[in-house]
């Protein structure tokens, strides 16, 4: 199988709130799906960006995320990817 995404396996997300953009981009990976077993993976890239006037810092995490099943699962936690990154106007942390 090709790890290939097409157009149909990409999905985004975005949402700005108090000038901080945060953008989602999920992609299926058949390489590590199992469809036989009803096991389907999922890639996420997330960019968070300060459009605001002000310096920033994320220090927790809340998505809220639904499949294509309705099903709903929300993740918490401090920081992402085990990172606080401070943000100035205008830089990005993906």
């Amino acid at each position: 199988m090709s790890s290939r995404a097409s157009a149909k396996d990409l999905s985004s997300s975005r949402a700005v709130t108090h000038g901080i953009r945060v953008e989602v981009q999920a992609r299926y990976s058949p390489d590590h799906s199992e469809p036989h077993r009803n096991h389907w993976f999922f890639l996420y890239t997330v960019q968070i960006a300060n459009e605001g006037a002000e310096t920033v810092q994320l220090l927790s995490r809340h998505w809220i995320i639904t499949d294509a099943t309705g099903r709903v699962e929300e993740v918490r936690g401090p920081g992402v990817v085990g990172e606080h990154p401070v943000l100035e106007p205008g830089e990005s942390f993906e």
